[in-house]
């Protein structure tokens, strides 16, 4: 059985026992979480919900707050002698899905 969840302006396809990588939650390591915005279950009987499905929900729990790679945003105009150089990480979040 697998379900798809909405959380952070991202849909991910779960499962029992994945672990995912979503955009910073608050809480703590060890802190259970639950992910109302179920947009599909699927298995033997798929449910499609009109937006999401009723009564459905995900829990998991956060294994670790982290940060991104470092991505870097350089711009540079041609003979201009005008270059700009920013670094940015995004906070992330590990959770890791208990059941559906």
């Amino acid at each position: 059985m697998f379900a798809v969840i909405k959380t952070g302006g991202k849909q991910y396809s779960v499962s029992a026992g994945d672990i995912i990588t979503v955009m910073a939650l608050d809480g703590a390591p060890g802190d259970k979480v639950s992910f109302d915005e179920v947009l599909m279950i699927g298995g033997d009987s798929p449910k499609i919900g009109a937006p999401t499905v009723e009564g459905a929900s995900v829990a998991g729990e956060i294994v670790e707050q982290t940060r991104s790679e470092k991505s870097i945003a350089f711009k540079k105009r041609r003979r201009q002698n005008s270059k700009r150089k920013r670094g940015h990480r995004q906070d992330l979040t590990l959770v890791k899905i208990l059941s559906i």
